[in-house]
């Protein structure tokens, strides 16, 4: 795969009729407007466009979140050294890839699960800085797509895990893919679903808007997966023709470390409070007054 090869934005052109040239500009212009945002190319900008169904205001308003979010969230925006050792850990620890046949309905599949099931190394906000640095790589590469699927394999996931995790990172990630992330989400999809996992949802749904509760699909067997994610789309593992896993990943996961210097710049890309017109934001007015920051209780 070696270093990242931007997508070309006129085949962004081509691919959706409805991206117009003119709401770009507008969305430049814009930008021009706000001093506490970092500059970005037309190809990001078609991004936020897509992910918003073209609309303008919903754009600026998922633009201003996204780097907000940025300078606000260290836990997932900071430190993205590919090589640090928090983020070979997690290397060496998940699984998250993108696969290579798309769906029926042309939805591109992300799949991610445990490798090693040791409870007492894993982070969550490792993990999901790990999955953040992957979108941003791959929104580069592919460009605008007609939507995302990410299959979730809860085998081996234990209690050890689940209470690592926080209520903040719960919160803030949700806050992130729900108001932030230029991305067109079609499914979230947990498969090899583990018996506490009601008590899980009880406590993530409250950060969870209709629409992204309305995409949340449990399965208990792979094949209540396969009226949205084909069979075919899936790995040699599971039945499908997307290739060997570890293959997938070893592949993936050089690609990323090829792109070290990519992760380190982006992350430079975040909003300037002391440039914001009006009042600055902080992590209270995003978030609330958050307190301590308890882990989940799913006793």
């Amino acid at each position: 795969m070696g270093k990242l090869q931007v997508a070309d934005v006129e085949d962004e052109y081509k691919k959706f009729p409805d991206l117009k040239r003119e709401d770009v500009k507008k969305i430049h212009e814009w930008m021009d407007k706000q001093p506490h945002l970092p500059t970005l190319s037309d190809l990001e900008i078609i991004l936020f466009l897509h992910s918003n169904y073209h609309r303008i205001e919903s754009t600026k308003t998922t633009i201003d979140a996204n780097y907000t979010c940025r300078r606000h969230v260290p836990d997932f925006f900071a430190d993205r050294d590919i090589l640090s050792n928090e983020l070979k850990t997690i290397m060496n620890l998940v699984v998250v890839v993108p696969l290579s046949i798309p769906t029926d309905e042309d939805h591109v599949v992300l799949y991610g699960k445990l490798i090693n099931n040791d409870a007492t190394c894993f982070s969550f906000e490792s993990t999901l800085k790990f999955v953040i640095m992957l979108a941003d790589l791959i929104q580069r590469e592919s460009g605008a797509v007609t939507g995302y699927r990410f299959v979730l394999d809860m085998e081996g996931v234990t209690m050890g895990h689940v209470t690592r995790l926080t209520i903040s990172t719960v919160k803030r990630f949700l806050h992130f893919l729900q108001e932030a992330m230029p991305v067109r989400l079609k499914g979230l999809h947990l498969t090899n679903v583990v018996p506490f996992i009601d008590k899980i949802l009880m406590l993530v749904k409250p950060f969870m808007k209709k629409e992204l509760l309305d995409m949340l699909h449990l399965h208990s067997n792979i094949e209540t997966l396969y009226p949205f994610v084909q069979k075919k789309c899936l790995t040699n593992e599971l039945g499908g023709e997307a290739g060997n896993l570890m293959d997938i990943k070893e592949k993936f996961n050089r690609h990323l470390i090829d792109n070290r210097e990519f992760f380190i710049e982006e992350e430079n890309k975040k909003a300037i409070e002391e440039r914001r017109p009006g009042k600055p934001k902080d992590s209270a007015s995003i978030f609330g007054m958050e307190g301590n920051f308890k882990k989940l209780d799913i006793d």
